[in-house]
C-alpha cells in the first residue's frame, strides 16, 4: 500500500513560519510522501519562498512540489522553485520524479496547468493572438503531463501520480461559480492523464470546490486544496498493481 500525503493553497507568508510544521513532522507516521498542489506562497516573493522551503526542510517524507498561480504572481517564479529546491523539496513543471516506497516505484509526474475550460464550454485557438497563446500554453502544459507520465510508465513504475495546480475535471468544481469555471482548470489536462495513464490526480486552485471527481478515463481527481480538505493534509492510499482499488482517504491534522 502506498500513502500519499497531499495538500495545496497553502498560502504561507512571513506570518505563517511553523504554522504547518508540527503536522508535517508526523508524516512518517501516515505518509511514505507529501505531495504540494501550488499557491505555496501568497505572493510568489522570495521571502514568502523562504518561509515555506523551511516549513518543509528536513521532513521525513519526500516532497514533490507543482507552483501555482499564487507563486507566479511576482514573476519569478524560477526564483521560487530555485530556493524550494535548495530546501529540498522536488519541484516539477513538465517533469516526472520517482519515489521509492518499499522497493515500489512511485512517479509522480506535475505540472501547473493552466484554464481554458470543459468539453462543450472551453475555449479554443482561434481568433486573437492572446487567446490563441492561452489555450497554446495550457496545451503545452497538459502535453509535458502526458510525456512525464508515459516516461514514468516506461521507467517501471508501478503507480503514477499527476500533480497539478489546476483541476482537470469540473467534478472537483462543484461549489465554484460556474462562471470561472474555465479559469480554474481544463479538460486537456484530463485528456493528457487519460491518454498517458494514472492511478491517481491531485490538484487545488479550487477554494470552494469538492474533493472527490474523475476523468472520462477513469483516473480519479482530488482536489486537495486546503480550504475544501480542511486539514494540513489528506492521506491517500494506492496499492500498486490495482488499479481497480478504491481511493481511500485519511483526514489528517486541522491546520488550526
Amino acid at each position: 500500500m502506498i500513502r500519499v500525503a497531499a495538500v495545496g493553497d497553502i498560502h504561507m507568508g512571513p506570518d505563517s513560519q511553523g504554522l504547518l510544521r508540527p503536522a508535517f513532522d508526523t508524516l512518517s507516521d501516515c505518509a511514505d510522501l507529501l505531495l504540494l498542489a501550488g499557491d505555496l506562497t501568497r505572493h510568489g516573493t522570495p521571502e514568502e519562498a523562504r518561509v515555506v522551503a523551511a516549513e518543509l526542510a528536513g521532513l521525513p517524507v519526500p516532497v514533490v512540489a507543482v507552483l501555482g498561480n499564487h507563486d507566479h504572481h511576482d514573476e519569478r517564479p524560477e526564483v521560487v522553485t530555485a530556493i524550494l529546491r535548495d530546501g529540498g523539496t522536488r519541484v516539477l513543471e513538465a517533469q516526472g520524479t520517482v519515489v521509492e516506497v518499499d522497493g515500489t516505484r512511485v512517479g509522480v509526474a506535475g505540472t501547473k496547468g493552466f484554464g481554458g475550460g470543459f468539453a462543450g464550454r472551453c475555449g479554443s485557438e482561434f481568433g486573437e493572438p492572446l487567446m490563441k497563446e492561452f489555450i497554446r500554453y495550457t496545451r503545452r502544459c497538459a502535453d509535458g503531463l502526458r510525456t512525464s507520465l508515459e516516461t514514468l510508465a516506461e521507467e517501471g513504475c508501478a503507480v503514477r501520480i499527476a500533480l497539478t495546480h489546476f483541476s482537470p475535471v469540473p467534478d472537483t468544481l462543484a461549489g465554484e461559480p460556474p462562471e470561472i469555471y474555465p479559469f480554474l482548470g481544463s479538460y486537456l489536462l484530463a485528456e493528457a492523464m487519460d491518454t498517458a495513464g494514472a492511478d491517481l490526480a491531485v490538484h487545488g486552485h479550487a477554494h470552494a470546490g469538492t474533493e472527490h471527481g474523475m476523468t472520462s478515463g477513469g483516473v480519479r481527481v482530488r482536489n486537495v486544496a486546503q480550504p475544501v480538505i480542511r486539514r494540513a493534509f489528506h492521506v491517500y492510499h494506492l496499492h500498486a498493481g490495482d488499479t481497480a482499488e478504491p481511493v481511500h482517504a485519511t483526514a489528517a491534522h486541522r491546520a488550526d
